[in-house]
């Protein structure tokens, strides 16, 4: 009886180290799982705003829509919806042309480009002092009606 005893103790102390020993890589996978989680959610949040700037310039209003209310645009789009660990950065919005030609026509097209530093809010603040934030692009094209 003593002797299963003692193989008993010695197995449940085994377990300890072993969950101790595995317990900090367990971690970083989680919080590795979630950094990257947050960074297609963001990447998601400036596809959208910049489908959603392209489309309002595309649109055939009276007078077209200007390069800054286009730039407006997206940045409202993504002001509630990116997720950021650190210093929040403002996305970067380039409209080429600056806006639709008065025109109609193949070949008349308005690209949006949206750009944003993700700063990382677990590991990836840590990876991202290491080698630097990690830059996400979106891009939409669209004709001018």
């Amino acid at each position: 009886m003593r002797g299963r005893k003692r193989v008993a103790a010695n197995e449940r102390g085994v377990a300890a180290l072993e969950f101790v020993l595995m317990l900090p890589f367990v971690l970083m996978v989680m919080f590795g799982i979630v950094d990257v989680s947050l960074l297609l959610c963001d990447k998601a949040v400036i596809t959208n705003a910049a489908g959603e700037a392209a489309r309002q310039g595309v649109v055939l209003s009276v007078p077209r829509a200007s390069a800054s209310s286009i730039q407006k645009i997206a940045l409202s789009y993504t002001q509630n919806g990116l997720v950021t660990g650190g210093t929040a950065t403002t996305p970067t919005i380039t409209v080429v042309p600056g806006a639709c030609p008065s025109t109609t026509g193949t070949g008349n097209t308005l690209q949006v480009t949206v750009t944003y530093t993700y700063q990382g809010l677990v590991l990836g603040s840590t990876l991202s002092a290491l080698t630097g934030p990690v830059t996400i692009t979106a891009s939409a094209v669209k004709y001018c009606e």
